[in-house]
């Protein structure tokens, strides 16, 4: 597991600095970016920030200036490399989550949209070296802390803007920002775009077995108190040897009462809530003042998704105030996967208890799916892959 320290900002060259740092040769990326394009060399120098030794990269191109690409050649280039499945899949995600802020920002179609920064060699080289080092490495999950945002003004092919620049702040959106007394661009649209599609969850490092530790350096003065690095701790997930397959995770519980809302309207909110990254909600009828019957709608979600689904809650409902406290959730380990039925190989949930036992029950969209294609009875199905999975673990 890795956690992304990022308490002076990130960019592509920080990020994958500092995962060259703690291991990656720059032999086997150049090699591995090889099939991607050419035209580059990778060069790395230690240097010493605030007496902090860093890994600064520099990416040395042939292309002249101001070379720009749009998405649908950076698309094509990455479809057709030869790179693993997982790396082909965070670089196109990386890819289009800029696109999709700047189409918005600039009104264009996706597919059109030039990168003039971010379509050179050297931002290409950034984030696909980043999630190939990632891949080399064997990391399997990715935390990272809460995003410290610059001030002042910053100038780019689209002229002087304000920073945090309107992509980065696009791509960032419903993930926990902070301020900094940095004064300049701290966060570029490429470092966004890489821990946004690595991360997980923004905030407090977990629990962890600290393996290496690594730093990639900046190259502004970015007028802060702190040096301009990216630091990233490896390390392990700390298993309890009678509990491994028990899970921990800190949530947020938000409660609201109504008692003046049409019941037709909370199916559909419900069903939105989920759509927004609620891990759970509930509806509790309660007693209200003067006698009123109402209901208690609770929602279960992670501190990035917080703000967002307090205000579906307050937009959605006619809930005037909601309360909210954070707390631990434990949970077996739960994965998705797939199984041979009677019906064909059908989607389950596979679960881990906490005497390593593995057990597996049926995905309710998949057996619903399926008792309609088939017009058989819910139940009916249900029942039919209960027995299938039985004679699995028998076997």
């Amino acid at each position: 597991m890795l956690y992304v320290d990022m308490f002076s900002g990130i960019s592509g060259d920080m990020m994958l600095g500092a995962l060259m740092d703690i291991g990656t040769p720059t032999d086997w990326l150049t090699e591995k970016l090889s099939h991607v394009l050419n035209g580059f060399r990778l060069r790395t120098t230690d240097v010493y920030k605030h007496h902090l030794k860093a890994k600064n990269l520099v990416v040395e191109t042939d292309e002249g200036m101001g070379i720009s690409r749009n998405y649908k050649d950076i698309k094509s280039l990455i479809e057709t490399a030869l790179l693993p499945e997982r790396v082909k899949q965070n670089s196109l995600k990386a890819f289009q989550k800029i696109a999709e802020a700047e189409s918005g920002i600039h009104g264009h179609d996706i597919e059109t949209i030039h990168f003039h920064e971010i379509g050179g060699i050297d931002s290409i080289v950034d984030i696909v070296g980043s999630f190939l080092c990632v891949d080399y490495l064997g990391i399997e999950m990715v935390y990272a802390s809460v995003v410290p945002l610059g001030s002042g003004i910053v100038n780019c092919s689209h002229g002087v803007l304000p920073v945090p620049v309107p992509a980065t702040l696009a791509i960032l959106k419903g993930i926990p920002v902070k301020s900094s007394d940095a004064k300049t661009e701290i966060v570029t649209p490429t470092g966004a775009a890489i821990i946004t599609t690595l991360a997980s969850s923004f905030g407090p490092m977990p629990e962890m077995r600290i393996r290496k530790t690594g730093y990639g350096a900046g190259k502004r003065e970015t007028g802060s108190s702190l040096p301009n690095l990216l630091r990233i701790i490896l390390g392990e997930k700390i298993e309890n040897d009678n509990n491994a397959a028990i899970q921990k995770e800190t949530i947020h519980v938000i409660k609201t009462n109504i008692d003046d809302m049409s019941p037709e309207i909370s199916g559909y909110l419900m069903g939105i809530l989920l759509e927004h990254n609620a891990l759970d909600v509930t509806y509790t009828p309660v007693q209200m003042k003067k006698n009123r019957p109402g209901l208690q709608v609770e929602v279960l979600c992670r501190k990035e998704n917080l703000n967002a689904i307090i205000h579906l809650l307050l937009s959605e409902t006619s809930s005037i105030g909601v309360r909210v406290h954070e707390c631990d959730r434990f949970f077996l380990f739960r994965e998705s996967a797939q199984i041979q039925t009677s019906f064909g190989e059908l989607q389950v949930k596979k679960i881990i208890g906490p005497d390593h036992r593995v057990r597996f029950i049926p995905e309710y969209e998949a057996i619903k799916r399926t008792a309609r294609e088939n017009k058989l009875p819910l139940k009916d199905v249900y029942n039919r892959v209960l027995c299938d999975i039985n004679t699995l673990d028998r076997k």
